[in-house]
């Protein structure tokens, strides 16, 4: 990113707060992956600041658990160990299958609608072999579930975790097999939700998630996968 793009993003923001949405988008996308130092002064070339803003965004990064300062060697783009990852499941199962029950009481017909061209989508994807698409589909379909819930603090502790949710997502994606059935169990989802059956789209989602979750934990070898912590 040139400077120029970097004021460019979100204008009406400090500087300091583009910094840190800049370097979390990275992180949660892996461009800066697990156990990455972030070199102060190659990032400040790099995007044409001071280093001021730098530090002020890692501080807030170690807020929102993606980064560790180590002293007397920087920060570090942190990892997950393996009670952070189930942890995190156990929660995106009781929040995200909260929505989807809430998704087959009531969602609108726009809503429905939005999802059926994504599972529709998704399911093309994985007919040509497109894994590059697909999770960004996958994403959508959980921003259309999460987004029915009416419960103001169910947002509220979405969005707090929303960021690892999107980065875990993204370190399922070397897992065989893993997208594709991500792609069927979200479709079983949906059927449910077009049946207005709240009881079994909550099920359905909730064993999505705990396969999701199954399937990641069993990555770990005597070294751990390559979100764990370093």
């Amino acid at each position: 990113m040139t400077t120029q793009e970097l004021w460019g993003e979100a204008p009406h923001l400090q500087l300091k707060e583009r910094v840190y949405l800049h370097l979390k988008r990275a992180i949660v996308n892996l461009e800066l992956p697990p156990g990455q130092s972030l070199r102060e002064a190659e990032l400040a070339e790099r995007l044409g600041v001071s280093k001021t803003p730098l530090r002020e965004a890692f501080v807030q990064l170690e807020k929102d658990d993606l980064v560790r300062i180590v002293p007397y060697k920087g920060a570090v783009v942190a990892g997950y160990d393996h009670e952070d990852l189930k942890e995190i499941y156990e929660l995106r199962e009781l929040l995200q299958g909260a929505c989807a029950r809430e998704a087959a009481e009531r969602i609108s017909a726009e809503d429905l609608g939005e999802l059926a061209r994504v599972i529709r989508a998704s399911e093309e994807a994985v007919a040509a072999g497109d894994q590059d698409g697909l999770p960004a589909l996958l994403d959508t379909f959980d921003r259309i579930i999460y987004r029915q819930t009416r419960n103001r603090r169910v947002r509220q502790l979405i969005e707090n975790i929303q960021a690892h949710l999107e980065r875990i997502g993204r370190l399922t994606i070397d897992i065989p097999g893993r997208l594709g059935a991500s792609v069927t169990q979200h479709s079983y989802i949906y059927e449910a939700i077009v049946q207005r059956d709240p009881a079994e789209a909550e099920r359905r989602m909730r064993n999505h998630i705990a396969s999701v979750m199954a399937d990641q934990l069993a990555t770990f070898g005597d070294t751990g996968p390559p979100g764990t912590r370093h």
